[in-house]
């Protein structure tokens, strides 16, 4: 009985314990979550509007020139575009954001005006401006397989005179990839190789000859514009406003 009466004063001297200093502290095992994906921001209307009116710019800055390419060209149309009053509050864009988009819209819209082009050529009497839309919209689906949803962009670009300089090389490269049939063997008379040739001639060629026509008219169109707001414009203009003057005057009356 002693000794179980000492044991147990012994257990009630010792005072309070804390168990909670006793735990292990705990260490999580899980690997650190990663921050949650950033949701992808589609592109509007305005948003294209305002990345081809940056291009469009950029492209036809006198200081800047044609000669800055690469990533020095596409960073200050970044910056066009993300200084746009139309776009505050929006998170800005990045430039492989921007390049990959206008290389889409600039491809499609390429595409839809040969297909305008081709309804053009093919309008029939008593057939008005929507109905050659109607039908270059269907040759469109017809040979890409797709919609073209791209219309604001290709109204935007259609009349500007840089871009049509652009797409007129590119369909000129694009003639040029197409192979050129080898000669016949047996030779033919001159008289002969000409009647072929009138009887062998392609409505592709005079297809081609009308619409090259129709695209220098409307650079032509595209620059009267131009120059008639410069004229139109309160002085003083800038410099590049003067320069630009100048060389549309230059050009029209030469």
């Amino acid at each position: 009985m002693e000794s179980s009466s000492s044991f147990v004063n012994l257990l009630t001297s010792q005072g309070s314990v804390d168990l909670d200093s006793l735990e292990t502290p705990f260490v999580s095992t899980q690997p650190p979550q990663e921050p949650s994906v950033k949701e992808r921001r589609k592109w509007t209307v305005k948003d294209d509007l305002v990345l081809i009116g940056a291009w469009l710019n950029t492209s036809k800055d006198s200081i800047v020139s044609n000669e800055q390419k690469g990533a020095a060209f596409w960073k200050r149309i970044v910056e066009y575009y993300n200084s746009s009053p139309l776009l505050v509050g929006l998170v800005p864009r990045e430039l492989g954001q921007c390049k990959q988009r206008w290389a889409r819209i600039n491809d499609l819209v390429c595409k839809f005006a040969g297909c305008y082009d081709t309804a053009l050529r093919e309008q029939r009497s008593g057939q008005n401006d929507n109905d050659v839309m109607k039908a270059a919209l269907d040759i469109f689906n017809s040979d890409h397989n797709m919609k073209f949803n791209l219309e604001h962009a290709w109204r935007e670009l259609r009349h500007d005179v840089k871009w049509c300089s652009t797409y007129m090389e590119k369909d000129k490269d694009k003639r040029k990839a197409t192979p050129v049939p080898e000669p016949e063997e047996r030779p033919v008379g001159v008289k002969a190789a000409k009647a072929a040739g009138k009887r062998h001639r392609t409505g592709k060629d005079e297809e081609l000859s009308k619409l090259e026509g129709l695209m220098e008219l409307k650079k032509q169109i595209s620059k009267q514009s131009l120059l008639e707001s410069l004229l139109t414009k309160p002085e003083p203009l800038n410099e590049m406003e003067l320069a630009l003057k100048t060389k549309l005057l230059s050009e029209l009356l030469s």
